[in-house]
């Protein structure tokens, strides 16, 4: 079932995933109360379920749903992959988190893989993922100016990974990778990465 308070969003994903072998669309909804009702008529597997929709958020739909329906899966597709809505997302009970850059094959892997009971993660969110085992929720102010990205980086550096590694995780470029990088010593006063990741750890930053 496909849960997306855009129109054209959401006719256009039950279009493209009727296309898809082994997946019938059985039902849309435009907003969480709706999306509850769907899912109590007809019993579906998965969930694709927007954050951002009126009547009712897909954080509290989730929860709902995990509650009420635990044998459905759900399987949250938005735009947004900040450390609130995808760590309560989580919380809440999705069993996966994609970004709407996803395309029909990462759509139907997440949807088969949910379906077989994985936790289907968009990379750029596995990422956050990581930093946040690393550090916690991120903290309302950081330390110098730093900003989340930058943290983010911070911590991926201290966990041992090459430029390319942090760009492939983070899926940026390496030129990105190594800007955020000169804007963390020039922040922190550190000289290399040595100095750098004994400045996270220092401040909290990382293990």
């Amino acid at each position: 079932m496909v849960a997306d308070d855009q129109t054209v969003v959401r006719e256009g994903l039950a279009a493209l995933l009727g296309l898809v072998p082994d997946i019938d669309v059985v039902g849309e909804a435009a907003d969480g109360p709706a999306a509850l009702a769907a899912v109590a008529r007809h019993h579906p597997d998965v969930v694709l379920l927007d954050l951002r929709m009126p009547g009712m958020d897909g954080i509290a739909t989730t929860a709902r749903l995990a509650a009420d329906h635990p044998a459905t899966a759900v399987v949250i597709l938005t735009g947004y992959t900040d450390d609130a809505s995808v760590l309560d997302a989580l919380a809440a009970g999705a069993r996966g988190y994609l970004t709407k850059s996803a395309g029909r094959a990462e759509i139907r892997q997440a949807i088969m893989a949910a379906a077989a009971g994985l936790a289907p993660l968009d990379p750029a969110v596995q990422a956050r993922l990581v930093t946040a085992a690393r550090i916690g929720r991120v903290p309302a102010e950081l330390p110098d100016g730093l900003t989340v990205r930058e943290v983010e980086v911070l911590a991926l550096i201290a966990a041992g990974l090459t430029n390319h590694a942090i760009a492939t995780r983070l899926r940026i470029e390496s030129s990105t990778v190594k800007s955020h990088i000169n804007r963390i010593f020039s922040k922190t006063g550190a000289s290399d990465r040595a100095a750098a990741i004994s400045y996270a750890r220092r401040h909290g930053l990382a293990p």
